[in-house]
């Protein structure tokens, strides 16, 4: 009963944190998503053409939303915690009776859930753009559940290593921002030389994408039993590497 109102309390405290701010947490997403959509979509992609025998609009909306997803779970995360540890406030969540792993569970589902909310946001705006329909409803809810957890995790432990505000964003600078972007989100990999080819199944986010993609429009360039299969093995690794790195204390006992 004590853990399971610790954990309400956590992940209560992250959403009024976010939700408080949404000017600059859930309507930026918004934004980049409507110019996306009109400079790709709109001006480019007629020239493009189809992709897979799916429009242009319809073959990218996916990914952008994923795209939208991965930056919101991650970097509500790695500011959250980080910021606990600056103010020395996690010191008191840690001497607590509180369990270790209710705390990583909570700072996990507050980025969930902030990833989910501007997931929902960036969807609803590309309606305006493209013509969906969902083919896949449980696929598609599973993968970005799960890519919201595999990128809340990671954003946990980027701020257990980080050591200024500034070790918080080379990680989306110099990582995430490039594999989003040869993830898939804008071309299918089908269209890329053998070697770019091979490189590409190297990308976790391209099985992301992609599984995304096969829930919401039934195409993929990959399979889709082994993409569900790969995102969920990397949660599962990730969290238990964010748990161990915080019961050994790194970057939080001095």
């Amino acid at each position: 009963m004590n853990n399971r109102i610790a954990l309400t309390t956590i992940v209560i405290r992250e959403v009024l944190r976010f939700s408080r701010i949404w000017l600059q947490t859930l309507l930026p997403p918004v934004v980049v998503t409507s110019l996306y959509f009109i400079i790709f979509g709109s001006l480019i992609g007629p020239r493009i053409g189809q992709m897979g025998g799916i429009g242009y609009n319809e073959f990218i909306m996916p990914g952008l939303v994923m795209m939208a997803v991965i930056t919101n779970s991650y970097s509500n995360v790695v500011s959250s915690f980080y910021s606990s540890k600056f103010h020395r406030n996690i010191e008191e969540m840690l001497v607590s009776p509180m369990p270790n792993y209710i705390i990583l569970l909570g700072y996990t589902l507050g980025g969930v859930a902030r990833g989910l909310m501007v997931g929902v946001l960036v969807t609803l705006t590309a309606l305006f753009f493209a013509d969906l329909k969902i083919e896949h409803p449980w696929i598609t809810v599973t993968i970005v559940i799960l890519t919201a957890m595999l990128f809340s995790l990671g954003g946990f432990i980027n701020a257990l290593f980080a050591k200024s505000f500034d070790d918080i964003s080379i990680v989306p600078t110099f990582v995430l921002t490039p594999l989003t972007y040869l993830g898939g989100v804008f071309y299918s990999i089908d269209m890329l030389s053998p070697l770019w080819y091979k490189l590409s199944l190297a990308n976790p986010v391209l099985y992301m994408v992609n599984a995304f993609r096969y829930g919401i429009l039934g195409v993929s360039d990959i399979d889709i039993t082994a993409a569900i299969a790969l995102i969920g093995v990397m949660v599962l690794a990730a969290f238990g590497g964010a748990l161990l790195l915080l019961d050994r204390g790194v970057g939080i006992r001095s």
